[in-house]
């Protein structure tokens, strides 16, 4: 019998057009070579140019799929997405905690691209509180980062006192993602007490749809495979341009990207 692979859990929202969400989660953990699981957030209406609507699963659902999985199989990383209501957020909190989850990866989904909240009433403090401390690394871009420090994050000065503010707040390393700059694509991370910045050339075309969830989910196959943090952070930045340069246009709105290369 072969050996099992790395597991990384990912829980967070669906997607139907599958660029983001679950969905991107399971096809980063395909292309890093680790198993994907998942446990569902929330049902969103969506395509390619915005979210219309989204029905959050209910927290007690939410955490019996957890439970499951993790009771089973097991997981050697956790990735969190879209949690979509203050309930759902405590739950999948006190169940990762109470089931000592390992390399908790938390992308802290705020908001659709087009602007609709996808974190209901009192959930981001619920996430502030109680998820921030449990992370191994939390994964902000310049607006959840803002929302979560309670400054404005908006150049490489306030995205390094960003990362500092969420490690004091709990999280073991933080990378605050630069993707909406001008410029170079610039990402900080702390971690260990030493300060990163993470330089690339921006790829022209405008940023794709699901960029966050993907980085975030490749981040977490690297740590389930035992790479330590800043390995994980280089390999998935490499990982997410890899797939932003391959991107390719299905509908109306923003690009998809490409996970899984084209095999002959």
């Amino acid at each position: 019998m072969r050996r099992s692979p790395p597991r990384v859990l990912a829980i967070g929202g669906s997607d139907a057009t599958a660029g983001a969400g679950i969905q991107a989660d399971l096809k980063t953990c395909a292309a890093r070579g680790v198993y994907g699981l998942s446990v569902l957030t929330a049902v969103t209406v969506q395509d390619t140019a915005r979210v219309h609507a989204a029905h959050v699963v209910p927290a007690a659902l939410v955490r019996a799929q957890i439970e499951a999985v993790l009771d089973d199989v097991g997981a050697d990383a956790v990735k969190t997405g879209m949690l979509g209501s203050a309930a759902v957020a405590a739950a999948v909190a006190e169940t990762l905690a109470a089931r000592r989850a390992r390399r908790l990866i938390v992308d802290p989904v705020l908001r659709a691209s087009g602007g609709r909240s996808l974190l209901g009433p009192g959930g981001l403090e619920i996430v502030r509180r109680r998820l921030l401390p449990l992370a191994e690394v939390v994964t902000p871009n310049l607006d959840e980062a803002a929302a979560l420090v309670g400054f404005a994050v908006r150049d490489e000065h306030t995205m390094t006192e960003a990362v500092r503010a969420l490690v004091a707040a709990g999280a073991r390393a933080a990378v605050v993602t630069g993707g909406h700059l001008s410029g170079d694509a610039v990402d900080v991370l702390l971690v260990g007490g030493t300060l990163t910045v993470l330089r690339a050339a921006r790829i022209p075309g405008g940023a794709p749809h699901g960029t966050g969830c993907t980085f975030a989910a490749a981040l977490a196959a690297e740590r389930a495979k035992g790479r330590s943090i800043e390995a994980a952070v280089r390999a998935a930045k490499r990982y997410t341009r890899a797939c932003i340069r391959r991107a390719f246009r299905l509908g109306r709105g923003r690009s998809i990207l490409a996970h899984l290369p084209a095999r002959g």
